[in-house]
C-alpha cells in the first residue's frame, strides 16, 4: 500500500505535489488546508483523511477534525497537526504512525517502534525551507517512509 502525505497546503496545491502523490492508496492532510477545494483535489487521486491546522479557522476547514485516527493495511495512523499537540501515547495506544505538520521541516523518526512523520510544507514557500510531500509504503510490518521535495 502506497500513503501519500501532506501538509500546510495554506490554500495552494502545486501541480508537483499531485504528480508526486500519484498512484497513492490513500492520502493523508495534516492540516492547515487553507481551502477546501484541496481536499477535493487530493480525492481525485485517492480516499483523503485530513484534520484541520491552526490557520483553518473559518468555513469548511474548521470543520475538520483536530486530531483523526485511520487504519490502512492493518495499522493505526493518527493525524495531529503539531507532534507537541499529541494528547496520547501513541506506543501505549496501538499507533503505528504519527503524522503531523505545523513546523513545515519535514523529518522522520521512530520512537518506541512509532513512525513519526511530518511531510513538511507542500504549500507556500517558508523561509528558506524546501517544499516538500512524503509517502509511506507499508509492506506487512514494514514502513518505508521517503520525503520528496517538489
Amino acid at each position: 500500500m502506497k500513503i501519500g502525505v501532506l501538509s500546510d497546503t495554506h490554500g495552494l496545491l502545486r501541480p508537483e505535489a499531485l504528480i508526486a502523490l500519484a498512484g497513492s492508496d490513500h492520502i493523508l492532510h495534516a492540516g492547515d488546508v487553507g481551502n477546501i477545494t484541496i481536499l477535493e483535489a487530493l480525492r481525485q487521486i485517492a480516499p483523503v483523511t485530513a484534520i484541520r491546522g491552526n490557520i483553518d479557522t473559518q468555513g469548511p476547514c474548521a470543520e475538520l477534525p483536530a486530531t483523526d485516527v485511520v487504519e490502512l493495511a492493518g495499522k493505526l495512523f493518527y493525524l495531529v497537526h503539531s507532534e507537541h499537540w499529541l494528547d496520547l501515547l501513541p506506543h501505549a495506544a496501538g499507533i503505528a504512525a504519527v503524522i503531523s505538520g505545523h513546523s513545515h521541516q519535514s523529518s522522520i523518526a521512530t520512537r518506541e517502534g512509532v513512525l513519526y512523520l511530518n511531510p513538511g510544507s507542500a504549500g507556500p514557500r517558508r523561509f528558506k525551507l524546501p517544499v516538500t510531500v512524503a509517502t509511506i509504503e507499508v509492506a506487512g510490518n514494514q514502513f518505508t517512509p521517503e520525503i520528496i521535495e517538489i
